[in-house]
Parts: C-alpha cells; sequence; structure tokens
C-alpha cells in the first residue's frame, strides 16, 4: 500500500508551505492608496465643479446664519428686546454657520467622497433635512433662549410664570415661525439641490478614468 503524503492531503506542499495562503486570495484594500486615488480624480474635474463640491456646504451655511439674524430679530421685536446687539447676534451667526458645515460634510461630502453615497435619491433627502433642520429650524430655537434670557435680564418683557410657560413661549413663537415659513422653505429647496449637484458631479467622478488607466481600455 503506497504511503499517503500528508502535505497532499492537507493541502501543503513538500516545502511546508500552503499553494494558495489567504494573502494570495484576498488582499485588504489600502485605505490611503485609494484616497490618493480619488483625490486625483478629484483634480481631473472641471474647475467649476471642483468650486461647488468644495464651497457648496459654504453657502448653504451662510443661509444658515442668515437665517439665524433674521430669527434673532424677530424675537428681539417680540420681546423688545435692544440691548446686547453684539452679543445675541455673534452666537448666531456663528453657530448655525458651523452646525451646518459640520452636519453637511460628514453626511454628504463625505460619504460621497468614501463611495458610500451611491443613492442620489437618499443625497436629496440629506440635503433637504439638513437645510431644514440645521439650516432654519435649529437657528430659530437657539434664538429663543437666547433672547429670552436677555428679556428676563433687563426686564423687558413680563415672564410667565410656570403654570403658563408653554402657553406664553408659544404664542411667542407662533409669529417668528410664520414669517420664517419662507426661509425654511428655501433652506429645504437649496439644500436638495445642493446634494443633487454633488451627486452628479459624484458620478461624473466615477465615469472618468482611475490612474494607471487606459482611457481606450475602458471605451472597449
Amino acid at each position: 500500500m503506497p504511503a499517503i503524503d500528508v502535505g497532499e492531503t492537507s493541502g501543503e506542499n513538500t516545502s511546508g508551505t500552503w499553494p494558495h495562503s489567504p494573502k494570495d486570495i484576498q488582499q485588504p484594500c489600502d485605505p490611503g492608496h485609494e484616497s490618493l486615488q480619488q483625490n486625483f480624480v478629484f483634480e481631473r474635474l472641471s474647475e467649476a465643479d471642483q468650486s461647488l463640491f468644495r464651497s457648496g456646504s459654504i453657502i448653504l451655511s451662510l443661509n444658515s446664519s442668515l437665517c439665524g439674524l433674521v430669527a434673532n430679530s424677530l424675537f428681539r421685536r417680540v420681546l423688545n428686546v435692544t440691548q446686547a446687539p453684539f452679543a445675541s447676534g455673534l452666537p448666531m451667526v456663528a453657530l448655525p454657520f458651523i452646525s451646518t458645515v459640520v452636519v453637511y460634510e460628514a453626511s454628504i461630502t463625505q460619504p460621497l467622497m468614501e463611495g458610500d453615497l451611491n443613492c442620489a435619491t437618499c443625497a436629496w433627502i440629506r440635503g433637504g433635512l439638513i437645510g431644514a433642520v440645521v439650516g432654519s429650524v435649529y437657528p430659530i430655537f437657539l434664538a429663543l433662549p437666547l433672547n429670552a434670557s436677555l428679556a428676563s435680564r433687563y426686564k423687558t418683557s413680563p415672564m410667565p410664570s410656570k403654570e403658563n410657560s408653554f402657553q406664553y413661549w408659544k404664542t411667542i413663537c407662533k409669529p417668528v415661525f410664520n414669517k420664517m415659513k419662507f426661509a425654511i422653505i428655501l433652506q429645504i429647496a437649496f439644500g436638495t439641490y445642493l446634494s443633487s449637484k454633488h451627486h452628479e458631479i459624484y458620478l461624473k467622478m466615477l465615469q472618468l478614468p482611475a490612474p494607471g488607466k487606459d482611457p481606450e481600455e475602458l471605451k472597449e
């Protein structure tokens, strides 16, 4: 009876090594290499597309700051606050701006650059929600406690008791929200439009040949 080679049954050759190791079958992708490829492809886009992709979130954030200033001004009028205009205006410009940039970059720009946001409808919905929640509703709710504290400090408007607090602030917020409806709709529309344009730029990047690829080979 011929002797059975243990190396043949176990898949190991005579040298004591596996002919097909897991490293040979599947090698993990290098994130740094993928990032360099993405940056290379991005640089090949037109100047207009690059500028829109880089500055889109800044434009939406500027609109958020404008919504914050408008909401701040409306609450100051309702509560008869005339003191500390710069102290109340500065956070209404900075906080909505920073929040919109961070959320938009984390939810849309970065996922697109990493190839994790292939669904166009998902990108539109994210852009609309960012424009609505972070770009308009958040500045309104941010302006309310800020001006309420100023009204209480300078006694420009009578403060409600605990029993009537909810109804009082509801009455204060109603005219402000009515006047801010157009700004909210505008931010939703602009956020949706901006995210759709960014997704179109992402599709253009996918159609460009990767580094080291011959465009003629892709056509074939």
